[in-house]
């Protein structure tokens, strides 16, 4: 493995290490940089929570999330080599805290070594960032840190510039890692390199060819066991300022002069800072029927499992052309995409487009398959001169490269080496919540919807005359 991609010697502590999260994304994607040799060459993994566990009861906690949420076999020497360097410490870590964690930190770092960079990552509830971040700082750790924060940061626009307040009291802006794990994916990535490095697609990237787009994160699960989570935060927070507004922000910048971590947040802090607030005429919320019902809902709950929004960004680049988000829970299929339609020609001399057929497109899949595909109309064989919809599609095989494919595991071995590019500043969220602040101070209110369709009727309404692009549709 090139040195450059090796990162320092580290103490990786992670905080809510027996929660969900950790289970199902952290300790899989440290497993599996492990076994790429993208880990530091020394370095210690730290659990924390409130649970009473020792390191051993940790290790096999580990031991069985990358057992179910990691691909391959686990070979027995490499497993003994990774576990031997986790250890567990239970106990909430508090500002002053001079007990179990400050000490359980300081033997790790004299186990690696030297002056072993520190990596916090916070696993927890969002309420609890501000006493971590303080107790960080209190036990005179900051030094040599950097700290990972899960979304959702703040939950409006005042609650967001009080958390970096708080944040930078304590730390650098240098220091703050806000994650977005869909910023990880491939194909968000991609999406720089075909804007960029590929001199057909720039030109026509603007509101001179591109009629409008859309960001679509459908999802068929409900919340599950989240009800307290859920109702707290709802559709709108849990995903459209995190995934589909930092997804926007990659389609919508300007070209940064350098691919580095300062260009690339300066640009999406101008898209953020380009967005028309939001009215309640420009958005509809929705819950699906039978949300009540969930255990732990309430029963007159006005929290929308849907989202979607009709979003203007007023520069000279993209005047004019509306961007069309949307998200939910117990709609019809899981196809996360981003779809740029193209104006139709000015005059056609072949007669009608194909039934059913909106725009000429360029759709990047983001899940559950990645991948790139251009939706055209063609020539149908035969002897008349008739039009029919036609397609080229490219697929991304991680055979073809790196098995280094999972979000967390390219997002945490960033922040082990420092590269901000694809996390979230300060200015880039306060200036997302800036926009929405009005549907925040008034929401309106929640349309019910039918399980397994997608949403409620009155979202057709928003993006009319056009329509949402479906699995079923071109």
């Amino acid at each position: 493995m090139p040195d450059d991609l090796v990162p320092a010697d580290h103490v990786i502590t992670i905080f809510g290490a027996c929660g969900d999260l950790a289970r199902r994304s952290l300790l899989p994607a440290l497993w599996g940089l492990g076994r790429e040799g993208l880990l530091p060459r020394r370095f210690r993994v730290i659990g924390n929570s409130l649970e009473d566990l020792t390191t051993g009861a940790f290790r096999a906690l580990a031991r069985r999330a990358i057992e179910e949420f990691s691909i391959g076999d686990i070979p027995e020497d490499a497993w003994s080599e990774f576990s031997g360097r986790l250890s567990y410490t239970s106990g909430q870590f508090k500002p002053g805290d001079t007990g179990p964690m400050t000490e359980a930190i300081s033997a790790a770092e004299a186990e690696v070594g030297g002056s072993p960079r520190r990596l916090f990552y916070f696993a927890v509830p969002p309420s609890a960032y501000p006493s971590l971040t303080a107790a960080v700082g209190a036990a005179s750790l900051k030094d040599r840190a950097r700290v990972v924060y899960e979304k959702p940061f703040g939950g409006d626009l005042e609650a967001t510039c009080e958390l970096n307040a708080e944040v930078h009291a304590v730390l650098d802006e240098s220091q703050v890692y806000r994650i977005d794990h869909f910023l990880g994916k491939e194909t968000v990535q991609n999406i720089l390199a075909l804007r960029f490095a590929n001199g057909m697609f720039e030109p026509v990237w603007n509101g001179r060819h591109i009629d409008h787009v859309q960001i679509d994160i459908p999802e068929t699960l409900g919340i599950g066991t989240r009800a307290r989570f859920y109702e707290d935060i709802g559709a709108m927070k849990d995903m459209i300022v995190t995934h589909l507004f930092q997804v926007l922000t990659f389609v919508a910048m300007e070209p940064p002069a350098r691919l580095d971590a300062d260009d690339l947040m300066a640009e999406k802090t101008k898209v953020m800072s380009c967005l028309q607030p939001l009215g309640s005429e420009d958005v509809v919320r929705g819950q699906y029927e039978g949300y009540r019902d969930e255990p732990g809902v309430a029963p007159d709950s006005q929290t929308e499992t849907f989202f979607a929004a009709r979003v203007a960004i007023d520069n000279w680049r993209w005047g004019g052309v509306p961007f069309f988000l949307r998200t939910g829970k117990r709609l019809a299929a899981e196809r996360w995409s981003v779809t740029l339609a193209f104006k139709q020609p000015p005059h056609t001399m072949f007669g009608d487009l194909p039934e059913g057929f909106g725009y000429d497109h360029l759709a990047l899949e983001l899940a559950p398959t990645e991948g790139i595909s251009l939706g055209f109309v063609a020539k149908r064989p035969g002897p008349s001169f008739s039009l029919a919809p036609a397609s080229m599609d490219f697929a991304y095989d991680a055979s073809s490269g790196s098995k280094l494919v999972d979000a967390y595991q390219r997002l945490i071995h960033d922040a082990l080496l420092g590269d901000r590019t694809l996390f979230t500043s300060a200015e880039t969220l306060e200036a997302a919540w800036h926009a929405l602040e009005g549907i925040t101070r008034d929401p309106p209110p929640v349309e019910p919807y039918r399980q397994g369709s997608w949403g409620p009727e009155k979202a057709a309404g928003l993006i009319a005359p056009r329509r949402w692009r479906e699995p079923a549709h071109p």
